[in-house]
């Protein structure tokens, strides 16, 4: 082999490791911004099920109960003399 040919074959491999440089940078810094924003939408989805068990919470309280069967189905305490107590 002549020492052309030797500078070509290196030149193209020095070139050909560049160009494959050029893409895994390019690759990792696609993959990073993939990432940052499945980050967001995991903090926007854990502020969200957050505010929705709070949600949750405050529709099951006793006395929303109590007031929405009093309300809409005119369900009323039982007067003490109605109650009957069971035991073994």
């Amino acid at each position: 082999m002549t020492r052309v040919a030797i500078v070509i074959a290196v030149t193209v491999l020095v070139f050909a490791s560049a160009v494959g440089v050029v893409v895994s940078r390019h690759q990792s810094r696609k993959l990073f911004v993939e990432l940052q924003a499945m980050e967001r939408e995991r903090d926007q989805m854990n502020e969200e099920w957050g505010q929705l068990q709070l949600e949750q919470a405050t529709w099951g309280t006793h006395a929303r109960v109590e007031e929405i069967a009093h309300a809409k189905l005119g369900m009323v305490p039982p007067q003490p003399s109605s109650v009957v107590m069971v035991s073994q």
